[in-house]
C-alpha cells in the first residue's frame, strides 16, 4: 500500500472529525462505498474525488496525501 493512501485515509478519519462516512459522501457527491473503500485503503482515490474532498475541507491536496502537514 502507498503511503500516500494511508495518509489520505488517516486526515480523513481525523478532518471527518465525527461526521458519518454516508453524510461526507452525501456532501461532497462521492457515492458511499467508493469513499468507504478510500478510507478503508481498498481503492485509489481519483483525481476528480480528491480536489472534491479538498475543497469540501478547505485544503491542500498535499495536505490530504500527507506530503504536508496541517
Amino acid at each position: 500500500m502507498s503511503k500516500y493512501i494511508k495518509s489520505l485515509s488517516d486526515n480523513l478519519k481525523f478532518l471527518m472529525g465525527e461526521m458519518s462516512v454516508s453524510e461526507l459522501a452525501e456532501k461532497v457527491k462521492i457515492p458511499q462505498p467508493t469513499l468507504s473503500r478510500y478510507i478503508l485503503c481498498q481503492r485509489q482515490i481519483t483525481l476528480d474525488n480528491l480536489v472534491a474532498l479538498a475543497d469540501y475541507f478547505n485544503v491542500d491536496i498535499d495536505i490530504l496525501v500527507g506530503r504536508k502537514e496541517f
